[in-house]
């Protein structure tokens, strides 16, 4: 099974940002993505991040999203954790906003809108991704580099 790595950089209230690291696959070279997820909140359901840790990650349908997209197993208590593309995901406690519940999204780049740190070119990214990694199983290992 294929190792997908996860690597935090940056964690406030406007959201935690990173790089993943997508393995090269059937003959096409690798490449990297930002990554966007929630500030870390003790894992609390809706408004965290997951904590650094190896996840298997299926493709999967998704009732919410009307759409098969990849799923994060193991994250119990916490469930339904996927990937998928948004542009915020900051504290709304802090005033910021956020499309994300918990979830993965991934980016081209990284900069601002609306006046917050934001994901940007977040669905070109999911889509080159999801073709990327064929649909198959993989790992995920998020690890937090400091």
């Amino acid at each position: 099974m294929n190792s997908v790595k996860l690597q935090r950089l940056q964690t406030g209230d406007q959201g935690t940002f990173g790089r993943v690291i997508v393995p090269a696959m059937s003959g096409r070279p690798g490449f990297v993505l930002f990554t966007g997820e929630l500030p870390y909140r003790d894992n609390q359901s809706d408004i965290s991040c997951l904590p650094v840790g190896e996840f298997d990650t299926v493709w999967a349908w998704s009732d919410h999203f009307r759409r098969t997209m990849y799923l994060l197993l193991g994250t119990d208590p916490r469930a339904g954790i996927r990937a998928h593309s948004a542009n915020f995901m900051g504290d709304l406690s802090m005033g910021y906003k956020r499309q994300l519940n918990g979830c993965i999204a991934f980016g081209e780049k990284v900069g601002i809108m609306d006046g917050q740190k934001a994901l940007l070119l977040s669905a070109p990214a999911v889509r080159r991704f999801e073709s990327h990694m064929e649909y198959k199983r993989f790992t995920l290992e998020i690890s937090h580099v400091t």
